[in-house]
C-alpha cells in the first residue's frame, strides 16, 4: 500500500457487533444507495448514532467485529457514511473480506485504550500503526497483506480489477 494517512474522530463500540447492528436486514429491501443506508448505520445500538458521524470519523471495536450475515450491504452502509476506517481487535473474516473489496480499511490492533471523541491517525505504510493524538499512545496494526493493499490502494475489487485486469500469478 502507498504511504497514505487517515485523521480522524474515534466513534467507539463494543464487542461483538454484528451486521445487523451495522444496518439492519430489512433495510437493504429499501434501498442498496449508500447515501440512503448511511441514515440507518447502526440505528440498532443508537437510532440518533447516524445524525451524529461525520465525514472521516473512524469506527473503533473490539473482538468480532461485523460477525452475523456475510451482507455487503453493512460495508456499504460504512462507506456510505464517509467512514474510511474501522479499527477492532478482531474482524470476522467474511466482514474483513468485504472490507477490503469496497475499499474500507480493516484495522486490527489492540482498542482498548481509545476512547469515545480521541482523535486518531491511522498511517498506512510499511507498518500500519495507529496513533492516538489525545493520548499520545501508539498501536502497532496488523499488517494488510499485499494483494489486499493493492487492491484498497486502487479503491476497492472492482477498481483493482479495472486498474490491473487481473490478479498478478
Amino acid at each position: 500500500m502507498t504511504e497514505s494517512m487517515l485523521t480522524g474522530r474515534a466513534r467507539v463500540l463494543g464487542d461483538d457487533i454484528n451486521t445487523d447492528y451495522i444496518i439492519t436486514s430489512r433495510r437493504k429491501r429499501e434501498s442498496l444507495n449508500p447515501a440512503v443506508l448511511r441514515r440507518y448505520l447502526f440505528e440498532e445500538i443508537d437510532p440518533k448514532f447516524a445524525g451524529t458521524i461525520e465525514p472521516g470519523d473512524l469506527i473503533v471495536a473490539g473482538k468480532n467485529f461485523g460477525c452475523g450475515s456475510a451482507m455487503e450491504v453493512a460495508v456499504t452502509a460504512v462507506v456510505g457514511a464517509g467512514i474510511r476506517a474501522v479499527i477492532a481487535r478482531s474482524f470476522s473474516r467474511t466482514y474483513y473480506r468485504n472490507a477490503v473489496n469496497n475499499g474500507l480499511l480493516p484495522v486490527i490492533c489492540d482498542t482498548r485504550g481509545i476512547h469515545e471523541g480521541d482523535r486518531l491517525r491511522v498511517e498506512c505504510g510499511e507498518a500500519l500503526l495507529v496513533h492516538n493524538i489525545s493520548t499520545g499512545a501508539v498501536m502497532q496494526a496488523g499488517k494488510l497483506p499485499r494483494i489486499m493493499a493493492d487492491i484498497l490502494a486502487a479503491g476497492g475489487l472492482v477498481a483493482y480489477f479495472k486498474e490491473h485486469g487481473d490478479f498478478e500469478r
